[in-house]
């Protein structure tokens, strides 16, 4: 891989997470054509399960990040905190929804994050099936591909489409009840099985707001950049918040983020 010496220290880890990911995603979809022959095992429920593939994409792009940046940071879901000493932590998400990616649903993407100085400063999710990689940097806006993308500033909220995710079987009520709320002023909801695709296609202008009342860090840190960059707002891993810790996630177009926040009501 050939780094430009002219490059910022920030253009440098754009330049290169963008080839590792797609590199993942290659790697990521060779085993999702052979799911059969993959090693399931349960994490917490039948519904939080992880295989080889988890683990090995990850591996790569852990190696191939330490191999161009190896005083860096590395913070993935499967394989843990590497301290680093640079002042900047990579955030790995090697398959952000697995349950789909297990069930042969293509909806699934491989997710890596950049804080600098503990700041989300670059986002990348690549959708693997649909070769598209969503991208953004802080500062410098939301891409998909090469092309500059902004949330749905538009559309009301009875006619855009709302991602609400469980975050867990203990949130079931709270989760029911704004469903319920949301389909009453006529929105509607939709489910996705990738936290980070969900925030792309928000970016992307596809889908008008996101909410969860547990994500981890991972999961959703390149996607909340994406929205924010696409002219979008989040909450959820704030500044000075611990984000070793799950928390809720909201998202949304400015058009519809107040009404939005009004369906959710307070945080769980």
């Amino acid at each position: 891989m050939t780094i430009n010496n002219q490059d910022t220290p920030r253009d440098e880890r754009l330049v290169a997470a963008k080839t590792i990911i797609k590199d993942a995603g290659e790697l990521a979809l060779h085993y999702f054509r052979k799911l059969e022959s993959l090693t399931i095992e349960r994490k917490t429920s039948g519904q939080d399960t992880v295989s080889e593939a988890d683990r090995n994409v990850e591996t790569a792009i852990r190696k191939a990040l330490a191999d161009v940046f190896p005083d860096d940071g590395l913070w993935g879901e499967e394989h843990g905190r590497q301290s680093g000493t640079s002042g900047f932590d990579w955030v790995i998400d090697p398959i952000d929804g697995t349950t789909a990616f297990l069930h042969g649903i293509p909806n699934w993407t491989v997710v890596i994050a950049l804080l600098e100085n503990n700041k989300p400063v670059l986002g990348l999710v690549l959708v693997p099936a649909q070769g598209k990689l969503y991208w953004a940097e802080d500062g410098a806006g939301a891409y998909c591909g090469d092309n500059p993308i902004h949330v749905d500033d538009l559309s009301p909220l009875d006619s855009g489409l709302f991602v609400v995710g469980p975050g867990g079987r203990q949130f079931s009520d709270h989760v029911g009840g704004i469903i319920t709320r949301l389909m009453d002023k006529g929105g509607m909801f939709i489910r996705f099985g990738s936290a980070a695709h969900s925030l792309a296609l928000i970016a992307a202008g596809h889908l008008s707001g996101f909410y969860e009342p547990r994500l981890n860090a991972w999961d959703c840190l390149a996607g909340q950049l994406l929205v924010r960059e696409a002219g979008g707002k989040t909450r959820g891993f704030d500044a000075g918040s611990d984000w070793s810790q799950r928390q809720p996630v909201f998202a949304a177009a400015c058009e519809v983020a107040a009404e939005f926040s009004d369906i959710i009501g307070p945080a769980v």
